[in-house]
């Protein structure tokens, strides 16, 4: 049976990062990550919230661009899959939980540049323009075309 396991979340960190190196020189970084959701209740009308907590885990590169650039509150873009873990607590019972294991993680917001920096810790300033392509010169002594050389 073939099977995909695959998530999207956006939301802010519940906590900084913490940044770890196994023995082999490989980091990780483990933070939280909440999601809000608002909807207006049926039979009240009222206005609620609706909060989700998950556990994130990050490798490698990502994990030391997540403990550089993220702090508590910052909003981040993640792609990952589900990974479950269970374990045996100091008094006998089982635990299980499922966190996020990242592929890819894509902040969110402006630059922290000292002065530009506003209350959420982001520039304020709206990001740069990605540069855009632009066509090879043709190479010289190539005729050049014209309106009246297009057939449309």
């Amino acid at each position: 049976m073939a099977s995909y396991n695959r998530v999207i979340l956006m939301g802010n960190l519940t906590r900084d990062p913490e940044l770890k190196y196994l023995p082999s020189g490989t980091s990780v970084a483990n933070f939280g990550l909440a999601m809000n959701e608002r909807y207006t209740d049926r039979e009240t009308g009222e206005q609620k919230d609706n909060t989700c907590f998950v556990d994130i885990e990050a490798w490698g590169r990502q994990a030391e661009i997540a403990n550089e650039y993220l702090q508590k509150g910052s909003p981040v873009f993640i792609d990952g899959s589900l990974k479950f873990d269970s374990w045996e607590a100091d008094d006998g019972t089982k635990r299980s939980r499922l966190r996020v294991r990242v592929f890819r993680l894509q902040l969110i917001g402006g630059r922290r540049d000292g002065d530009e920096m506003g209350s959420s810790g982001y520039a304020d300033a709206a990001p740069a323009a990605a540069p855009t392509a632009q066509a090879p010169a043709p190479p010289q002594g190539a005729p050049s075309a014209t309106e009246d050389d297009i057939p449309f």
